[in-house]
């Protein structure tokens, strides 16, 4: 059973923590999630970790700022340069020493981008790995839902006007009744061509815990991010970068833009896949994450033995 933490911030907002493995692993992999989600949808990758590591990896997941069980913040803090200033307090806080691996969905992956911007020396120091899912360093550039340039201007329209009016309605979270009717389209919007039933209404379950501040808040940050120049300075760091190619929030050539500024990255393209790909995929997902592990654990110990047991 995981350790569960609160990590309390600057401005009082508590994070809710859970931690795997063991407080003397060599390695330990900080996952994080996407907007309006929380650490409940990294539940295939904890287990793939649990089957296939050794004692090496200690495993870290959180809910950020405004989502799941975590507490809701000021408006002004629902940005993802706030995101980047909270994932540096939870490193410090939950993993003090030795190297981490840091995992991020969409919102997940920009929060890392804005961590290694605004905290270089700090990242430099800490991070030895790096795994980016479904996610962007170009704010809505190549958001198009999967629908024509003009159909998608207006869909963005109303979402960001949507999204203000939201901002504006603090601590409250959205109704289950309108949830579960939007659950058909929740489902269009983030899968691919399949998908598991209970991987919807986990989705549809955790953007009920989310508040309204924090799902119309993110909003302007999120389509407005541009972070290449970032990743392009953070050197030969290992790391991968995972794409649907029916992903309508961040399409391939998000994932490409990503894979281009970080020389080191593998890229996989999953057929068939939207952008929930840690549920949807989970076996690359997992393999891509084991990849990165091995070369990171390889490289700070050569002589320790492999990472995975037998049949990883």
């Amino acid at each position: 059973m995981p350790e569960r933490y609160e990590v309390r911030l600057p401005d009082d907002v508590r994070l809710h923590a859970e931690v795997t493995g063991p407080a003397d692993a060599e390695v330990t992999v900080v996952l994080l999630h996407g907007w309006t989600l929380d650490g409940r949808s990294w539940h295939r990758q904890l287990a793939g970790l649990a089957e296939l590591t050794a004692d090496r990896v200690r495993v870290v997941t959180y809910d950020a700022r405004g989502h799941g069980r975590s507490s809701c913040m000021d408006l002004p803090t629902a940005t993802l340069a706030q995101l980047g200033e909270d994932l540096s307090v939870v490193l410090d806080e939950l993993a003090p020493t030795g190297p981490v691996v840091l995992v991020g969905h969409s919102m997940g992956g920009m929060t890392i981008m804005e961590y290694a911007h605004r905290h270089p020396g700090h990242f430099a120091a800490r991070t030895a790995g790096l795994v980016f899912v479904s996610t962007t360093a170009e704010g809505h550039t190549h958001t198009a839902y999967g629908l024509s340039p003009r159909i998608a201007r207006l869909i963005r329209l109303a979402e960001t006007t949507g999204a203000g009016v939201l901002a504006r309605c603090g601590a409250w979270r959205p109704p289950q009744a309108l949830l579960r009717a939007l659950r058909p389209s929740l489902r269009w919007l983030l899968f691919g061509d399949r998908c598991d039933p209970t991987d919807v209404r986990l989705v549809t379950s955790a953007v009920a815990r989310a508040t309204l501040r924090s799902i119309g808040g993110f909003r302007a940050s999120i389509g407005a991010q541009h972070r290449l120049d970032t990743l392009a300075e953070l050197g030969d760091v290992p790391a991968a970068a995972l794409v649907g190619d029916r992903d309508r929030l961040t399409p391939p050539p998000c994932a490409e833009s990503i894979a281009a500024a970080l020389p080191q990255t593998e890229l996989t393209v999953c057929p068939g896949a939207g952008h929930m790909l840690m549920m949807e995929r989970p076996d690359e997902v997992n393999a891509a994450l084991t990849g990165v592990l091995r070369r990171v654990l390889a490289d700070a110990d050569a002589g320790a033995g492999p990472l995975l047991t037998a049949g990883g």
